[in-house]
């Protein structure tokens, strides 16, 4: 069996029947079984680099590998690959201690992450707006922030925190930092887990750091290159989400089918009458040609490390294909579809989020927008061919 059918088998036989008791016991020992039975199983952390002792797939080779891991929503976390985008950032600037203290228990799956960007008080869609600040004493950085939507501060080892480290004036891309605040550090305070919509693992959690003290050798990259820091792990992640919701619209696609073949309504089954037809015809053909803007962010973004435009078309684009493939199951199973006796409600609230995170589909949108504008030749279909 290779490796992608080994994945498929793994989240559909082992992790999607686990989903109640997951669910129920907010990953707990269940997850920690599914943990286990990845690592023997060879499937662990497939997608890191392997001289971290990942799998070493390419973006290209991992988008066929994430789109089955991304069918349940503790897939990520039973196979390791959540900690994907802060392992990517930790191994590009961390120094060796920072690497041996946080990233190697990362990948191993050890310890969580979080990151510290967005802020209450400012659009978190703009890091230039930050006003989370750190400033140097003696050996130390001294750090006051206030932040939320801090992913997993709650149960983190530590917290990567974006703060203003640079004098007024200076340029705004110039002026972050990124320092690592372990958890337990005096002055850090989880305020809140803060409710959202569907959120079924993974707290949000909004922390204040109040004169927070950390040594010198907590800062992550250069100082004053907090933003480029921030880009590196926002630029993977963004494909990261879209190859999962892959997975996650094939998933409602399927219940879709499933229903559309055996409800009998009005003198046939739904899957004989045209308004479903047409729902399952959109949905093939949307699921695919998001599928295709994937594996093709993915592959501009093995040849050059960045695929910026590709990266941020199909972070918007998938992110409505999700929502609509999982709106119209919902309206093919009727009033089942927003019980709890299938997982299409749960996805449903949680795909509302795909529209926000790491960056809003208007400002993904704008920036296309714009540098299309600038330079038509950046079009993504005209990357390969010659000026």
């Amino acid at each position: 069996m290779n490796i992608r059918a080994a994945v498929k088998t793994f989240i559909n036989d082992e992790v999607i029947p686990a989903e109640p008791q997951l669910n129920a016991a907010r990953g707990g020992e269940p997850l920690r079984e599914l943990k286990d039975r990845a690592k023997a199983h060879g499937l662990w952390a497939l997608g890191h680099p392997a001289e971290l002792g990942g799998g070493g797939l390419s973006f290209g080779e991992f988008v066929l590998i994430n789109e089955h891991i991304g069918r349940s929503t503790w897939g990520q976390l039973a196979l390791g690959t959540v900690s994907m985008q802060d392992s990517i950032m930790l191994h590009r600037f961390g120094t060796d201690d920072q690497k041996k203290r946080w990233l190697e228990p990362l990948v191993a799956g050890d310890i969580m992450p979080s990151v510290g960007l967005t802020e209450p008080e400012v659009a978190g869609s703009d890091p230039t707006l930050i006003r989370a600040t750190a400033h140097p004493d003696g050996d130390d950085w001294i750090v006051d922030a206030h932040k939320w939507f801090t992913t997993g501060a709650s149960t983190a080892a530590f917290t990567t925190i974006f703060a203003r480290t640079e004098p007024d004036g200076t340029d705004a891309h110039k002026a972050l930092s990124a320092i690592v605040v372990p958890a337990g550090t005096p002055g850090f305070e989880l305020v809140r887990v803060v409710p959202t919509m569907g959120s079924t693992h993974g707290d949000h959690c909004e922390i204040r750091l109040t004169g927070v003290r950390v040594p010198a050798d907590h800062l992550l990259g250069e100082r004053g290159g907090g933003f480029h820091v921030a880009q590196i792990r926002l630029g993977p992640g963004r494909i990261f989400h879209a190859m999962r919701w892959l997975g996650q619209a094939q998933r409602a696609f399927e219940l879709m089918l499933d229903r559309a073949r055996t409800r009998y309504a009005h003198g046939s089954t739904l899957g004989e009458k045209g308004e479903i037809q047409r729902y399952i015809a959109e949905s093939a053909a949307e699921i695919q040609a998001a599928r295709l803007l994937v594996l093709d962010a993915a592959d501009a973004y093995d040849h050059d490390g960045r695929a910026r435009d590709q990266i941020a078309i199909a972070k918007f684009w998938v992110a409505r294909v999700l929502h609509d493939v999982i709106d119209r199951a919902i309206q093919v199973h009727g009033a089942l579809g927003v019980t709890a006796d299938t997982p299409l409600e749960a996805m449903y609230r949680e795909a509302r989020y795909a529209r926000i995170y790491d960056g809003p589909d208007e400002v993904h949108r704008m920036t296309v927008a714009r540098r299309l504008l600038a330079d038509g030749r950046r079009a993504p279909w005209l990357r390969d061919t010659d000026d």
